[in-house]
């Protein structure tokens, strides 16, 4: 039976996800791999992250680090203090991987699951349809509500600040979502908060890249699978 297995937030850190895919035995064959977004940047491979992901004909979502790599590729951005990402920019693949990577959505549905890098807003009847246009290229509210949003008030107002964690009205985004009849919610970028299992929802950034660990949830077994990070690769908030 086709399994199939999300990820955290991997962040270029590609020899964790190769021991966390052998871990689950992943059979490319017939396992789907869905990461969470944010493939590259902080972390010592990206190039070898896309390359991977790629090759295994995986799904998955865009976070706001690829978005970031994809604009300073088009020339929209530059490079930040603490970008890792010069090996892709570099590479002879560069274009194939950069299409490959533009080419993940900002949200996917999946049996059982509805996928997405950061959160959604609570007043959308319809995600597939809110983001199904967005552009990663064109800034977009939408857009960037589903890769950055940690908080929100249930019109879906976000606050100027997530950490510290801002009072009331202001909640987990999912939480807003609780009791409404939707698929479970998959979710990364947050790893301050880190692994959340609650019924239906499942936030999978472990903060590998921050030394944390790796995680997968393998759906059609309800199962998690950890690989611990070698070492701390970034200095967490840099």
């Amino acid at each position: 039976m086709p399994r199939h297995i999300f990820v955290g937030d991997v962040q270029g850190c590609r020899e964790e996800l190769e021991a966390l895919l052998e871990a689950v035995r992943f059979d490319p064959a017939g396992d789907r791999l869905h990461p969470v977004g944010d493939l590259v940047n902080r972390g010592p491979d990206s190039l070898g992250t896309l390359r991977l992901v790629r090759s295994l004909g995986a799904g998955g979502v865009l976070g706001n680090h690829d978005v970031h790599l994809l604009r300073v590729d088009a020339g929209l951005r530059r490079l930040r203090d603490g970008d890792t990402f010069d090996d892709v920019l570099e590479a002879p693949d560069r274009q194939e991987l950069v299409t490959w990577l533009a080419a993940r959505p900002f949200f996917r549905e999946l049996p059982g699951v509805w996928l997405v890098h950061a959160g959604l807003d609570p007043t959308w009847d319809d995600p597939a349809d809110q983001l199904g246009d967005a552009d990663p290229l064109d800034p977009d509210d939408d857009a960037d509500f589903a890769i950055r949003v940690r908080h929100c008030t249930k019109s879906g107002k976000r606050p100027e600040r997530d950490d510290p964690p801002p009072g009331p009205p202001f909640l987990p985004w999912f939480e807003h979502w609780r009791g409404r009849d939707v698929p479970t919610l998959v979710f990364g970028h947050w790893a301050q908060r880190g692994l959340v299992v609650e019924p239906g929802v499942r936030g999978l950034d472990t903060g590998c890249v921050w030394g944390g660990r790796l995680t997968a949830w393998i759906a059609e077994e309800d199962r998690l699978v950890h690989r611990k990070a070698a070492r701390a690769y970034a200095a967490y908030g840099a």
